[in-house]
């Protein structure tokens, strides 16, 4: 039987991330796989399950929120700053090495979404890490960013990112939005129908999730690319799972990443969008994963 408990992982700045920490049977000490949610979510969108069955299958995994997210500490709250979530995660992965029923040498990352893209930087710059899978990740929020907004309408984009910076120049606290809304007359980051659904759709204690973001996060996403890491995961192990019609994360551009990327690599491509591996295709993506950390963390 998985055991969860909750861990509290110090930072060196004094924020404290919120973590589940799945046990599996027996002593150890166990390969680990340490994993976190994507762009404003929590740890209790829809990962919940994975983190069990990896557990299951023999697995010390540890869950935790982004700061700023869910349980976890650190303000401004709901601020999404891609290469602070990195830093932060070393530290969950020295955390981890430091647990006595975790094998300090055989740890893998499991980023979903944003948490993908982050997979692969990590998964570049830290050899810690033995093993890394890559889910419907961002690959270019560059990219990405000039398909969402129109040409027309950047500019006035671009200003609104500006006048938040003078604001909080002269003491105002970041501005929010929406994160997702289908009313065109409310600033959300997403109108994405399947992210309203998945966002909105799951039981979450009560005060642990707002649906809202700053608005420098989406400043920082348009200029996040994370895929230009992928060229130099290897020799690490990669396995990445793509959406065969993602139009969040979109499948061409995670295509063409994941030709860049080095051996040793796995693509598992699964019909459907891109939260399709949380819901319909969650026996096939959780099935993914355990049989590639199976095969490049156990002994």
């Amino acid at each position: 039987m998985v055991e969860r408990t909750e861990e509290s992982i110090h930072l060196p700045d004094g924020t404290v991330l919120s973590a589940w920490l799945f046990l599996p049977e027996g002593t150890g000490p166990h390969p680990a796989v340490t994993m976190a949610h994507g762009f404003g979510g929590t740890k209790y969108h829809g990962i919940e399950p994975v983190a069990r069955r990896l557990a299951e299958a023999g697995f010390a995994v540890s869950l935790h929120d982004h700061r700023g997210f869910g349980e976890s500490g650190g303000e401004p709250r709901q601020d999404i700053d891609p290469y602070q979530q990195i830093e932060d995660w070393r530290r969950v992965i020295s955390h981890l090495q430091t647990l006595d029923v975790i094998d300090a040498d055989r740890i893998g990352v499991w980023g979903t979404s944003y948490a993908g893209g982050h997979a692969l930087v990590l998964g570049a710059t830290d050899r810690r890490i033995k093993a890394v899978y890559s889910q419907v990740p961002t690959i270019s929020g560059s990219r990405s960013g000039q398909r969402r907004v129109p040409p027309h309408l950047t500019r006035g984009l671009e200003e609104s990112f500006a006048a938040d910076e003078l604001a909080q120049a002269r003491g105002e606290a970041p501005a929010v939005q929406e994160f997702v809304n289908a009313d065109p007359a409310v600033t959300a980051s997403s109108r994405n129908e399947d992210a309203i659904n998945f966002y909105l759709g799951h039981d979450i204690p009560e005060g642990v999730w707002e649906n809202r973001v700053t608005v420098q996060s989406n400043r920082r996403a348009r200029s996040y690319d994370p895929g230009n890491w992928i060229d130099q995961i290897s020799p690490t192990p990669l396995m990445m799972l793509v959406g065969t019609h993602d139009n969040v994360a979109p499948t061409d551009l995670a295509l063409s990443a994941y030709e860049r990327a080095l051996e040793p690599k796995e693509l598992v491509l699964l019909p459907g969008g891109h939260f399709d591996p949380y819901l319909d295709g969650l026996d096939a993506s959780t099935g993914a994963a355990v049989r590639f950390f199976g095969s490049h963390l156990t002994k």
